[in-house]
Formats: structure tokens, C-alpha cells, sequence
């Protein structure tokens, strides 16, 4: 079978995230559903984010979704779960990543892990974010249900004590929004190290600044995305085979 574009692009994110650290051993997964269907690309279990090329990106279908429940070796019973109910339940999350990165993680076990509009990062994630505030396990399929309802109509979820969900309508979209949250995370956490008051901005301006970045007027997320394809075809050619 020929390999897509959104394979190579989703497998590039991989390999950038691992570059970043926000990788974990061989878990989390990273999702992009086929244009105009609800079928998903998920990464092969096992394999780290360093590894993975475009062929080991697994496609999961209504027909198939049973038998691989079936076959953890190949999917992981998490990714599954998670991936396949929040794209089902969620149809604006054309494609979903899910990490456990430090800084994100540390804000998820904070009791208001709420992110404050305090720099530009994290003004762009204002009123976008959900909070599951009920954690209950790992991610089998009623804790699966539970984030999926969650979510909403948000963008982005942060999984109180586990980690973060980063949405997007691409891949370049929402690996976008999965680094800049990573980095928005660092900043608020290191700024709450410091034990002094935070400069915390307005409503009206936290509103203001989201959705200037909402609108921007060029995609730096494509251009994002393009600059990793570009750097890894020469540096690590084979994420696209």
C-alpha cells in the first residue's frame, strides 16, 4: 500500500518529539484521521517516537477496531481507547497527540491546573483548554468515555495527574499546539518556582492576544511542520519509508 503524506507528516512529529524529550519509554500515541473519514493513523506498539517511520503508523477502521482490541503487541489497548473514542465523540479532533511531557505532566498534578495568561504561549492556549479532573486509571474504556466527554468543543485537554492532549484539523496543527503548550508549561511552572506574585493579564487581553493567534495571518504551523520534514530528510530519511 502507498504511503501518504499524513503518514510521513504524522511519523515526522514522532521523531521531532522524541528530539524534544517528550517522549516516554515506548508509551503515548499520536492520531491523524484520513481526510473526510473517521479511519485513524496510530502509532505500532512498542516502538519508540525515535524509530518510528511512516510504515509502522497502524490504520484503524470500524471494521478492524475489534480485532486489533484483541492484539495489544500491535496496537496498545490505550491508544485504542483513547484515540479511537475521542475521535469518535470529538469530530473537530482530526487528529490527536497525547504525551506525558515533563513540564505539561507537572501541571497536570498541580490542584488548579489551570494555565495562566501570563506570557504569549500561554495566552494562546486561553479558553481553549479542558480540564478532566477525574482521573481513574489508565486509559481503558470508561476512563476513555470520560475524557472524550471532557473535551467538548475544546481544542486541547490537560488529563489532571497524567498529562496533556493536544488537538488539531492537521498534524502540523496539532503537533503545533502540542509543543507551544510544552513550552507554555515551562514557563508558567518556572515562573511559579520563583514563590513571587505572578503578572497575571486581563480577560480582555488574554481573549484578545488567543485569538490574534488564531488568526494569524500565516501558518506557522505548516511552515513548522515543513522545516522538521525538511531537517529530518536529510538528517533521518527513512521516517518517511
Amino acid at each position: 500500500m502507498e504511503i501518504t503524506e499524513l503518514q510521513k507528516d504524522l511519523a515526522a512529529t514522532f521523531r521531532w518529539a522524541a528530539r524534544l524529550n517528550m517522549h516516554e519509554a515506548v508509551a503515548n500515541h499520536f492520531s491523524a484521521c484520513v481526510p473526510g473519514s473517521s479511519d485513524f493513523y496510530v502509532n505500532k506498539a512498542g516502538i519508540h517516537f525515535s524509530r518510528i517511520k511512516a510504515s509502522d503508523l497502524i490504520l484503524i477502521t470500524k471494521e478492524n477496531i475489534n480485532e486489533f482490541r484483541n492484539k495489544p503487541e500491535i496496537v496498545d489497548s490505550t491508544a485504542l481507547n483513547i484515540h479511537g473514542t475521542i475521535h469518535e465523540k470529538a469530530p473537530h479532533a482530526k487528529c490527536i497527540f497525547h504525551v506525558h511531557s515533563k513540564y505539561a505532566t507537572i501541571l497536570s498534578t498541580l490542584k488548579d491546573p489551570t494555565l495562566k495568561p501570563i506570557d504569549q504561549n500561554t495566552m494562546t492556549f486561553y479558553n481553549k483548554i479542558a480540564v478532566y479532573n477525574d482521573f481513574g486509571g489508565l486509559g481503558f474504556q470508561e476512563e476513555s468515555i470520560k475524557m472524550a466527554n471532557a473535551l467538548g468543543n475544546k481544542q486541547h485537554m490537560i488529563l489532571a495527574n497524567h498529562g496533556i492532549i493536544t488537538t488539531g484539523e492537521t498534524v502540523a496543527e496539532g503537533f503545533n499546539s502540542l509543543y507551544y503548550f510544552e513550552k507554555a508549561s515551562e514557563t508558567y511552572i518556572t515562573a511559579l518556582s520563583t514563590n513571587k506574585d505572578l503578572n497575571i493579564v486581563s480577560h480582555e487581553i488574554a481573549e484578545k492576544t488567543s485569538e490574534e493567534a488564531a488568526n494569524y495571518p500565516v501558518d506557522t504551523a505548516k511552515q513548522f511542520l515543513s522545516e522538521i520534514r525538511c531537517i529530518l530528510d536529510k538528517e533521518e530519511p527513512d521516517y518517511v519509508n
